[in-house]
């Protein structure tokens, strides 16, 4: 979670798995928009002396939908190459590394940024960048002394209004991985499980972890179709739809001496629009293809979004705690409420003076309405809000440019989910219904003990390999 080994293939993959995905109008320049795609989930910061990088043979992408079909319109796509300048030690960097180009790093990585416009492979195709560098990972006080510095000479502006930097950051997401697979605890409330244990707080299983980050920040008017200038949210052309992937070539072929060639056609691996779809909505024997498919498609898998089996299991794990809820489930109604939310975007008239809706094409994308201006301000407490800050709920908050409008650094999207999905948004589509009491209260009682950065990439720097700590 969000989307941390959420399929059995992937999760042999990790260099190509998609972690998490971020979309949202930039605080500090609101014509602009920043996409942050996650990738290696888990990365243990001690993890020497290989330590967690980007994959080579990997093709990782940003995909932006601005017409609502479900198809790439506009596609950031990113190669990266690794060098060793010196294969005769064992290290990663022989004394501590002051710059960029400090001689004592010795595995360094590289990457290539294209603009594609249309077809991700056949589209028209222009170099943003190329042979940028990324920071090295975080390892501790002797290797890397001024970390931040680091990172920040790494944030390259490629002219334009562009702005990007791919490398290690702090993972951002925040939820109770060990209590949630625990049949479906939260910790808060489990003492209301159908198991129970004493109610206690929760705890952030993704603690002490890092991620690989790539952050692209650019026009808005670089996204929208036709250069569209994004000022009315009631404009259906100020909504686009992003999701993000990675993909490998279709051939790998193992020779001598431990090299390895990979050839033929690019085939997707993994791919992330809506957080925390493949881990707890895609049923299990559909999640490899739903990453091997793109959001066009996903008219395939209406019925799990319609009818999500934790929609079910909550009544049962919690007994009496959602009467409500399990009358809905036992009915058999489509929740059109989450197709509406995660499939199309929420159309104009059900939210008063809301609407990210792209179309009616059935495909899992971040829908983000540009023409929403950001509800704080990114130098002030706004991007880190304090404990459980209404903010962190986004839209169920009342922040209109907050999850699911796209999603921003700090958003719970786990408690939001988990409400929906409870029914505090089935009266969207029935007011006759009436959510449980419990459904608006559900939440896994985590937030992000790191600080969020003020400014671009907005991801706090990493945790260090040398002093970190795990769920505490």
């Amino acid at each position: 979670m969000s989307s941390h080994r959420e399929a059995p293939a992937i999760s042999k993959d990790p260099v190509a798995d998609n972690t998490d995905l971020y979309a949202f109008v930039d605080p500090a320049d609101t014509s602009k928009v920043t996409l942050l795609a996650n990738f290696i989930p888990l990365e243990e910061p001690a993890g020497g002396p290989n330590f967690f990088q980007f994959g080579d043979e990997v093709l990782y992408e940003i995909l932006i939908d601005n017409d609502g079909d479900g198809e790439e319109d506009v596609v950031y796509q990113f190669r990266f190459k690794t060098v060793v300048q010196n294969p005769g030690t064992f290290l990663y960097n022989t004394g501590p590394i002051s710059s960029l180009t400090d001689p004592n790093w010795n595995v360094r990585q590289s990457y290539t940024v294209n603009r594609v416009q249309g077809d991700r492979d056949e589209g028209d195709r222009r170099v943003l960048g190329s042979d940028l560098p990324t920071p090295p990972v975080r390892i501790g006080p002797r290797s890397t002394p001024d970390y931040a510095s680091l990172a920040s000479a790494a944030v390259q502006d490629l002219g334009n209004g562009v702005k990007t930097f791919a490398g290690q950051r702090g993972e951002g997401f925040y939820v109770d991985l060990g209590s949630i697979f625990d049949l479906g605890a939260l910790r808060p409330f489990q003492n209301l499980h159908l198991i129970p244990t004493p109610a206690a707080p929760g705890v952030n299983g993704t603690k002490g972890f890092n991620v690989h980050t790539i952050a692209i920040q650019v026009p808005k008017t670089d996204l929208t179709k036709g250069g569209f200038n994004p000022t009315d949210p009631g404009d259906p052309r100020s909504v686009i739809g992003v999701w993000s992937a990675a993909r490998r070539r279709k051939g790998l072929v193992r020779e001598k001496h431990g090299r390895t060639v990979e050839t033929g056609p690019w085939v997707q691996v993994s791919r992330l629009g809506e957080p925390l779809i493949n881990e707890v909505v895609i049923e299990r024997g559909e999640k490899d293809r739903w990453n091997s498919t793109p959001p066009e498609g996903d008219v395939r898998f209406r019925d799990d979004y319609a009818h999500p089996q934790l929609q079910a299991l909550l009544p049962i794990l919690y007994p009496g705690v959602f009467p409500n809820l399990a009358a809905l489930s036992a009915s058999g109604a489509s929740r059109d409420d989450l197709i509406a939310i995660l499939l199309t975007g929420i159309p104009p008239g059900i939210i008063p003076g809301f609407q990210n809706s792209n179309g009616p094409t059935l495909a899992d994308e971040l829908r983000l309405n540009l023409a929403f201006a950001p509800s704080y301000d990114a130098t002030d407490s706004g991007i880190n809000p304090p404990g459980d800050s209404a903010k962190r709920f986004g839209l169920l908050g009342g922040d209109l440019d907050g999850f699911p409008n796209g999603r921003r650094v700090f958003d719970n999207v786990t408690a939001v989910e988990l409400r929906a999905i409870a029914g505090v948004t089935y009266p969207l589509i029935d007011k006759n219904f009436t959510p449980d009491g419990a459904a608006g209260l559900l939440m896994d009682g985590t937030k992000e003990d790191l600080p969020f950065l003020p400014t671009f990439p907005y991801l706090a720097v990493p945790y260090e390999g040398y002093e970190h700590k795990h769920d505490s």
